[in-house]
């Protein structure tokens, strides 16, 4: 079975380059460009993984990770933060707003898949490699 990620980003060339980098190791990719967006996607069809940007218009990172959390169907699903916040205590406020991992960008394109697969214990892609 195919496992569905869900992307909450705001920035095309972000989008593009982890779209294609998750779809070349099998994953199936769809995409929400801002938080409302992305809150209304997972829920009405929960992923399997979600990826969530911190700085999204109208909704930021931080309160889509909250409002996932307090939705019973989605408790379970992992949300790892992909942001470019770096500062001292960013990555403390994403896991306490309900994230399971963080990732900063720019990402490494060499270990972004594997990154994922560790944080949200996926079993390691064969395909694709590079």
């Amino acid at each position: 079975m195919t496992r569905r990620i869900l992307l909450i980003e705001d920035n095309e060339q972000n989008r593009y380059l982890a779209t294609f980098l998750l779809e070349r190791h099998g994953y199936r990719v769809e995409v929400a460009a801002d938080g409302v967006a992305g809150v209304a996607a997972a829920t009405a069809s929960p992923p399997d993984l979600i990826l969530l940007d911190i700085q999204l218009p109208g909704m930021d990172g931080h309160a889509v990770a909250r409002t996932l959390r307090s939705n019973a169907a989605l408790a379970r699903v992992p949300i790892i933060a992909v942001t470019s916040y770096a500062m001292v205590g960013d990555r403390e406020k994403v896991l306490a707003a309900g994230c399971d991992g963080y990732l900063e960008k720019p990402i490494d394109p060499e270990t972004f898949v594997a990154s994922i697969e560790a944080i949200a214990g996926f079993p390691r892609s064969s395909q694709g490699a590079t």
